[in-house]
């Protein structure tokens, strides 16, 4: 994440690693959020399978998370 405050207030410490826009790896997180939002669109606020349940919402991040690093290369 960048350097705002709100972030260090949700993430926890031990998670939270903030870059600036200088260091180049702002460019992977942002593609990371798209490709969230196209591909679980739970995360998207005006769609039918939005859902305001905070543990569904990490619950299908976990198994997005897990699925699209299989799908990676090594």
């Amino acid at each position: 994440t960048d350097f705002r405050e709100s972030y260090g207030n949700i993430l926890p410490s031990e998670r939270h690693r903030a870059v600036g826009k200088e260091t180049g790896k702002t460019a992977h997180i942002e593609r990371f959020n798209n490709t969230l939002r196209q591909r679980c669109p739970a995360m998207v606020r005006k769609t039918l399978s939005f859902s305001k349940n905070k543990a569904m919402h990490e619950k299908r991040i976990r198994i997005f998370i897990d699925c699209y690093n299989k799908s990676l290369s090594v």
